[in-house]
């Protein structure tokens, strides 16, 4: 924090574990309370500074930011494998290069904060629109995606003017310092980008409540979005939260890529995505070649340790996760529901689940409506349209979606009825820095990457300025008669 690394000095130990191995990376204290005050109080004095800086500064130091990441890549990448158990392919051709171009995006984006154009809206005033930054942000990150999801937080953060202090998750902390460290190296002043680690509970608890932290961004569980928007009246707030993506094949879909698409889209990152696909609504006239297709691209998914060429899913993030899937499956199956292909923990060192294909579950069942978090895609029948969509629909979450179908009409149809903040057509998961991410109903309200995340971080201010130069202006006769 403040452009140096401090150890920690809270009381609580915390273990950052490789999944794969299921051995201990670092052991670590977390941050003590007085040690988040600090780093909100670094956060506070450099604010004065950053954002005043003119949007070409701030972005010129971002283009460096780029320059120093693209150096450190490999090592990113690695950091990134060993802590949360992903696939070297994986971390490289995504994580990696996902938030660099990140910050690529918002390098550029830090010049555009556009607003109104200046007229006269009234006759005797002219009106302005002034962007200005928020203050000291207080960010929570989460373990599935801890690079990409500390870039979220802390780039439209940053190149809006303000200052953060980001808590990445416990158990998946080391990029983020990684890529502190890097920012610091471009050039970035200390004080813009802190970090603290420790738990949700204290070290998170205390940095979303402190009194000098202005905005809450936070990324994880429905429920605990819930629980922070309760904590922290008057301050901005954005949440991006649960999801329970449905997966929607029409009788038209090319069915050979709609089974790609849905290995694909439920396996990625070992299923730990919340947008990964895990309701696959199929018609009934096709459902039985689609789960035949379906099972048999899951058969070519090679399970393994994170540095193996050949790995194409890697662990879950932690034991008891591991052990969360499992019971969640076995429930499914004591409930009705046929296990295709997968359902076990195979027998490895690490937290290892097979991906896992299930038909037969009824669509009010916990495995159809809560989140597994896990390698787990579960198919169920329609047989119209409007059904498709309803049940599509019928769950809390609304943060993204797919429909596979040929049909132009179907794919509009979709794409306008299905309540979440992103549809795909014909696909399920790519992501672009230029374009939003965020949900709708409990999936929380907000937007990350885009020009549209920098609404989130900027107020907006209406200067209006008086033109006629006239001391007794024609409304003030609502009020007063005067002379």
């Amino acid at each position: 924090m403040d452009g140096e690394y401090v150890t920690g000095a809270g009381e609580r130990r915390v273990e950052v574990r490789d999944p794969a191995l299921d051995e201990v990376i670092v052991e670590q204290a977390e941050a003590s309370a007085e040690q988040v005050d600090a780093a909100v109080a670094a956060a506070r004095r450099a604010f004065a500074d950053w954002s005043r800086r003119t949007p070409g500064e701030r972005s010129d130091l971002m283009h460096a930011w780029v320059r120093d990441l693209r150096e450190h890549e490999g090592e990113l990448a690695r950091w990134e494998s060993r802590q949360c158990g992903k696939p070297f392919k994986l971390t490289t051709l995504f994580d990696v290069a996902g938030s660099i171009d990140n910050v690529a995006f918002y390098a550029g984006a830090a010049r555009q904060l556009e607003g109104k154009a200046q007229a006269e809206y009234s006759a005797d005033h002219t009106s302005s629109i002034r962007r200005e930054a928020i203050g000291v942000v207080g960010s929570i990150a989460p373990w599935n995606y801890p690079l990409q999801m500390a870039a979220w937080k802390i780039l439209p953060a940053v190149a809006a003017g303000n200052t953060i202090v980001l808590k990445p998750a416990e158990i998946t902390p080391l990029t983020s310092l990684l890529f502190a460290e890097s920012a610091a190296r471009a050039g970035i002043p200390a004080g813009v980008i802190n970090i603290v680690t420790g738990g949700g509970r204290s070290v998170g608890t205390h940095l979303t409540t402190h009194p000098e932290v202005n905005m809450v961004s936070f990324t994880g569980s429905t429920e605990v979005g819930r629980s922070i928007a309760s904590t922290i009246p008057g301050k901005r707030l954005h949440l991006e939260l649960g999801g329970k993506a449905p997966f929607v094949v029409f009788d038209d879909a090319d069915l050979d890529a709609a089974a790609n698409g849905a290995v694909a889209a439920s396996c990625i990152n070992t299923g730990q995505d919340c947008t990964a696909a895990t309701r696959a609504y199929v018609h009934e006239s096709v459902i039985d070649e689609f789960v035949a297709k379906t099972a048999a691209v899951i058969d070519t998914v090679k399970l393994g340790t994170p540095d193996d060429e050949q790995t194409d899913l890697g662990p879950l993030s932690s034991r008891g996760h591991q052990q969360k899937v499992a019971a969640m499956v076995e429930r499914a199956v004591d409930a009705g529901a046929t296990v295709v292909r997968g359902g076990h923990v195979p027998e490895a060192a690490g937290y290892f689940y097979e991906p896992t294909l299930i038909t037969g579950a009824a669509q009010d069942s916990e495995i159809v409506q809560d989140e597994v978090f896990g390698p787990v895609l579960v198919v169920l029948p329609f047989s119209s349209d409007d059904e498709a969509i309803d049940l599509a629909n019928d769950t809390p979450y609304g943060l993204a979606a797919s429909a596979w179908t040929s049909n132009v009409y179907r794919a509009n149809r979709a794409s306008r009825e299905i309540d979440a903040g992103c549809v795909w057509i014909n696909d399920h998961i790519p992501i672009i820095s230029e374009m939003p991410h965020g949900g709708y109903k409990a999936s929380g309200y907000g937007k990350d990457m885009s020009a549209y995340s920098l609404e989130e971080y900027t107020n907006v201010k209406h200067v209006i300025q008086d033109i006629t130069a006239v001391a007794k202006k024609d409304w003030h006769r609502i009020i007063f008669a005067g002379e």
